[in-house]
């Protein structure tokens, strides 16, 4: 009966913080009282935002520092044992 106790203790313990996380959905109310506008986007001004970053004059490459830029010449021919 100890060991019962004791586990049914360990395990109100453990899913109490998982509780706590979960956010505690009570307050079903409070949702509608706080109504955040979201900023309207100016498609022309996002647009003309694009239009003035310079193209690159090289392409981009990622993995540039994990190879070699130009790797040497390949032959076609297997190597010789």
């Amino acid at each position: 009966m100890k060991t019962f106790t004791v586990a049914a203790v360990l395990l109100a313990l453990i899913a109490m913080p998982a509780h706590a996380q979960m956010g505690g959905k009570r307050h079903k109310g409070d949702d509608s009282k706080t109504e955040t506008k979201k900023p309207q986007v100016d498609d022309k001004a996002y647009k003309a935002a694009l239009e003035r970053i310079p193209e690159p004059k090289e392409k981009y490459d990622p993995w540039g520092v994990a190879r070699p830029a130009d790797p040497a010449n390949k032959s076609k021919e297997k190597p010789k044992n």
